[in-house]
């Protein structure tokens, strides 16, 4: 008996030992404990792999235990896994606003003509205002790209300006 807890569990013949013995155990285990939906054959295999890397850490006679705390352990943490997974998918955003059906319909009506008074704008306007406005560039980043001057840009955006508001009624962006 000494000389079995002596034994080096990274030896082949000693691990094959250590699956033949154990592994249909372990798997029996998991089952009538935790049932088919905790993947019994998976854990066991993930149990015995992580025997394989810390064989050198695990004695002989510590293996068992070993095995059945980390195949516990997985199935713990995968149930409590599930649990969050459920508590959010229980928590569905909410699909509808509190804005009346007349609001939703003008908000429409006005991103229409937002977009075709966008079109409207040359395209040197529309694409330093765009720069500008939806990527947030400086005006100094937006004249190197473009190759023109800091001036020319400030001029663009502000005759894009100078459009939206014609067409636009209440136009205003920060």
């Amino acid at each position: 008996m000494s000389e079995e807890l002596n034994q080096d569990i990274c030896e082949e013949d000693t691990y094959k030992h250590l699956y033949d013995s154990y592994a249909t155990e372990l798997h029996n285990y998991l089952y009538y404990k935790f049932g088919e939906s905790c993947n019994p054959n998976d854990k066991t295999q993930d149990a015995f792999i992580k025997l394989w890397e810390n064989c050198k850490k695990v004695l002989f006679s510590k293996a068992r235990g070993f095995l059945y705390k980390v195949a516990n352990n997985m199935v713990l943490n995968d149930l409590k896994h599930r649990k969050v997974v459920l508590r959010y998918q229980k928590e569905k955003p909410i699909d509808r606003t509190n804005e009346n059906p007349e609001f939703l319909m003008e908000e429409e009506q006005y991103f229409k003509k937002y977009q075709q008074t966008l079109a409207k704008l040359t395209e040197e306007q529309r694409v330093a205002f765009m720069l500008n406005k939806v990527e947030g560039k400086k005006h100094e980043e937006i004249a190197q790209l473009l190759g023109v001057t800091r001036k020319v840009v400030e001029y663009r955006i502000y005759s894009a300006f100078k459009v939206l508001k014609e067409e636009l009624e209440n136009f205003r962006i920060k």
